[in-house]
């Protein structure tokens, strides 16, 4: 059996690293220990093709330091659970994360399984290498070509794929540190076998673009080192796949430091949980059970905020049971939606050609505040969750304490592990900002909660990280109370209340926030095209009552007309959640009508490609899949 014959995506060289007589190299079943690599000597090594071309070799340890970039188990899931999302636009209707075990030695592994459009055996060769993708639109969260190769290293030793495309092909690959270990390779081989669909018998036969020879040496390393003993074990998994969509199968999982399995299938059979909690749950504080502490720990509560918006009809099924989708935005009390523009090099802005580079942030309180200690930023990329609660006032007081804000920022370029942000200046800018929009915030609502009123002209403290220039200009005012006064001065005491921004950052506030008094008409602005109220249109009245305040000369109102405003403000709330939820169940019937109508196409294009493949057959010419 010649190494030659298995498939090599590292590089073109023809001539393998060792002889299979070396005596195999045992590696750690611990992650952070698995590095350690030895190969054997090499003799005659030709470092170039026949045309003395060279070529950049990839090492097998590579897989391990490159897995690396996940600390947290649960980011390498993220990036399988993305490939399947991407899948949507292919006809996707679910991804289903369970425990299996491997029938050699029944021990556990993870399996992830999608109804996608599945790969062809050139994509599945695209997959298992790196750097190389088709996600190049602005709706996949996907683009680096790296993360299936990060992620399955990150969570096993091992891993096999099994993907049908279309009824027309199916392949399986294996990609396994610990075949390429034992046989102590010094590049990566990944053992690969196609089969195509027999249209006469409807059953797959092997597809041997490369000879007999190759196609029996890929299939016999394949059950040697994967837990399927024979070809028709092997080929049983498609079973399940129906006809399209992918499977993965990660065996040989990681365990931690303690010698316990990293994932925890035990602890609760409806979720998998990191395995590394060191004192019981009923001994924790309260905030500890909420979701900005439990997504580190459970697979559940992290896959239900993990995507900011899913379709209705699109499933994320964990252990057998439904993820239900957790919208932070949602559910927030004393809710406000504030637009930010980013200011940064024009040149940079320009390469995001595909976003807006306007945000829009949702801000309140959390429902359990002030009785949770947590505060931060929810912020997406591409739908996708980057940074899960960060948290933008860093500091001991009470300060912040309860505001959270959910964000999606396209213009930003997120880290390779999709777990943190590039941190440009526009980053910063951005992280500056936010600091004072969660204090603003603080300082103008922190009664509703129980909280003290701040003193006259307070001087927020912020994180001691921040700028001093950074600071929103003319935002340390008391916040204005609300009266009975006319449309003018209601409207002009909002403004107010939520403060001046700057007029390089944000010059615009969503009236939904509900901070209007209750004789302004809220669906009449939304009626007239006002959605915003700027700073400039602010009217004299509203401008002067403003000033009168600070010299002395404004009283406060009753608790009672207090009260009555809240209540009008909590319908108005009301009714803007109303119809922002028609026109979200709008906007999910059309999108299911786009992929009825993307699924029929799919369906008139199979048909047509297995009348051409039977015309083919029928002329005796061979048809080429590659």
């Amino acid at each position: 059996m010649r190494n030659s014959d298995y498939v090599d995506l590292s590089s073109d060289d023809e001539e393998t690293g060792v002889s299979n007589s070396v005596s195999p190299a045992l590696i750690s079943r611990q992650f952070w220990k698995a590095g350690h690599y030895k190969v054997a000597h090499r003799q005659g090594h030709r470092a170039g093709t026949e045309n003395q071309q060279n070529h950049m070799r990839i090492h097998p340890m590579f897989l391990h330091s490159n897995a690396t970039s996940h600390k947290w188990a649960f980011g390498g899931i993220a990036e399988l659970l993305d490939n399947a999302v991407d899948e949507i636009q292919n006809g996707a209707t679910f991804v289903s994360i369970d425990r299996s075990y491997t029938p050699s030695d029944g021990k556990p592994a993870l399996l992830i399984h999608d109804d996608g459009g599945g790969m062809d055996p050139g994509a599945i060769r695209r997959c298992m290498s790196f750097g190389f993708t088709d996600k190049k639109s602005k709706f996949t969260v996907g683009q680096y070509g790296n993360g299936f190769k990060t992620s399955s290293m990150r969570l096993g030793a091992d891993a096999l794929v099994f993907s049908r495309h279309r009824s027309l092909t199916q392949s399986v690959g294996l990609l396994s540190y610990t075949f390429l270990t034992q046989m102590r390779y010094d590049q990566i081989l990944v053992p690969m076998v196609d089969y195509v669909l027999n249209s006469s018998s409807r059953t797959y036969q092997p597809l041997m673009p490369h000879g007999k020879q190759q196609f029996s040496s890929n299939l016999t390393m394949m059950l040697q080192w994967s837990p399927y003993s024979t070809e028709e074990e092997l080929l049983k998994q498609f079973d399940d796949i129906g006809p399209h969509g992918t499977k993965i199968v990660i065996y040989n999982l990681w365990l931690n430091d303690d010698g316990d399995m990293e994932l925890d299938f035990n602890s609760d059979p409806e979720d998998i949980r990191i395995n590394d909690e060191k004192t019981s749950q009923e001994s924790k504080p309260i905030f500890y059970h909420h979701v900005a502490n439990q997504f580190q720990f459970s697979l559940r509560v992290y896959a239900s905020i993990l995507y900011w918006r899913l379709p209705t009809y699109f499933k994320i099924i964990l252990r057998g049971r439904d993820v239900q989708h957790y919208n932070i935005a949602l559910d927030l009390k004393f809710h406000e939606i504030i637009k930010y523009r980013p200011q940064g090099n024009l040149k940079v802005r320009a390469s995001y050609k595909f976003f807006s580079s306007e945000l829009t942030a949702d801000i309140g309180f959390l429902k359990e505040a002030p009785h949770v200690n947590i505060n931060g930023f929810c912020i997406y990329h591409r739908n996708r969750l980057i940074l899960p609660f960060w948290r933008a006032l860093k500091n001991s007081s009470n300060i912040g304490r309860g505001v959270v804000g959910v964000l999606e920022a396209n213009f930003m370029q997120p880290t390779h592990n999709k777990q943190d942000f590039e941190r440009t200046p526009l980053f910063q800018k951005l992280e500056d900002r936010l600091r004072q929009m969660a204090s603003e915030y603080w300082r103008l609502h922190c009664e509703l909660i129980g909280y003290p009123k701040p003193s006259k002209n307070p001087r927020i403290e912020l994180d001691h990280q921040e700028s001093p220039s950074s600071r929103t200009r003319n935002c340390l005012y008391q916040p204005e109370p609300l009266n009975h006064g006319s449309q003018n001065e209601s409207s002009g005491a909002s403004m107010n209340a939520v403060g001046f921004l700057e007029d390089s950052e944000v010059t615009t506030l969503e009236v939904s926030s509900g901070l209007l008094g209750k004789s302004t008409d809220i669906h009449k602005i939304r009626n007239q095209g006002g959605l915003m109220l700027k700073r400039k249109n602010i009217d004299p009245p509203a401008s002067l009552h403003h000033a009168n305040r600070h010299m002395g000369s404004y009283t406060e109102q009753p608790d009672s007309a207090v009260d009555s405003e809240k209540m009008c403000l909590v319908q108005a709330n009301k009714n803007l959640r109303s119809l922002l939820s028609e026109k979200e169940k709008m906007v999910d019937d059309l999108n299911l009508k786009a992929q009825q109508l993307g699924m029929e196409r799919e369906s008139l294009m199979i048909e047509f490609t297995q009348m051409l493949l039977e015309a083919k057959l029928l002329e005796g010419n061979s048809v080429d899949f590659f």
